[in-house]
């Protein structure tokens, strides 16, 4: 299957486009890009730099990936842009290259990226997000997967967002945010699980009543971090989920968005 590129395209010909890849018109594909097979660009998309997209991709009008990072330490070192299958990247949505020599700015596979949203340089996205609009990811955020992110969200640089978690539109993160947890605010505190995301996960009830229990003790019962961790280990039976999640917590380096 042969791809369609519009007339008006402008596409390297050193790009590499897999099968059945479209092209709209005005956009601009890279010398150094790779769009995988199936993907979808649609009219003024640019992709630039040293920028791989995987499969089955559905790239919005005037989505830009692939350029420079907004870092001043930045030279123009070769670094990279490496996207994953089956994303869809709405209207205005903009993703920067790594800024040290061969760093990567990495996006997992699965992800709903909506309009206006920007991802910075080195951040890694995992699977299965959901960006809202207009959603702000500083330079070297982690997501894990399974996240949602409100509309007008801004993350800052070197935060961690749980798995499972959902932060409510507007906030402002500037810790890290748990696995499982919803968060809210200015600044971002916990606010209690995300028990519609665990449902869907097929959370046994069991481990919910566990989970529940855990973030009373870890959240709203006002004890110091380190003592809130040891009476979940001493009053809570273990479960992967539950270790995940003290995990999380004990090798935090921002430190836990809490009351």
């Amino acid at each position: 299957m042969s791809s369609k590129i519009d007339k008006n395209a402008i596409v390297s010909k050193t790009a590499k486009l897999g099968a059945g890849v479209t092209v709209g018109p005005y956009a601009i594909i890279g010398p150094d890009a790779e769009i995988g097979e199936g993907s979808c660009l649609d009219a003024f998309v640019q992709v630039l730099g040293n920028t791989k997209i995987g499969k089955n991709c559905r790239i919005f009008s005037h989505s830009v990936l692939g350029n420079p990072p907004q870092d001043l330490k930045y030279k123009g070192e070769r670094s990279f842009l490496v996207v994953g299958d089956g994303n869809i990247i709405r209207e205005f949505v903009t993703m920067n290259l790594g800024t040290e020599k061969d760093s990567k700015t990495i996006i997992g596979s699965n992800n709903l990226i909506m309009a206006y949203s920007h991802i910075a340089h080195d951040c890694i996205i995992g699977n299965n997000n959901v960006l809202a609009n207009c959603a702000t990811l500083a330079g070297h955020v982690t997501i894990e997967d399974k996240v949602t992110i409100g509309g007008l969200v801004a993350v800052h640089q070197f935060c961690r967002l749980g798995t499972l978690s959902i932060i409510g539109g507007c906030s402002k993160v500037v810790q890290d945010v748990v696995p499982y947890s919803m968060s809210d605010g200015h600044p971002s505190v916990v606010c209690g699980l995300n028990l519609i995301g665990m449902k869907r996960a097929n959370f046994s009830s069991e481990t919910t009543r566990a989970l529940r229990k855990a973030f009373k003790i870890l959240f709203f019962d006002n004890h110091p971090l380190t003592k809130a961790k040891e009476l979940v280990k001493k009053e809570l039976p273990s479960t992967k989920e539950l270790e995940y999640l003290l995990s999380f917590i004990s090798s935090s380096q921002r430190g836990i968005g809490r009351k």
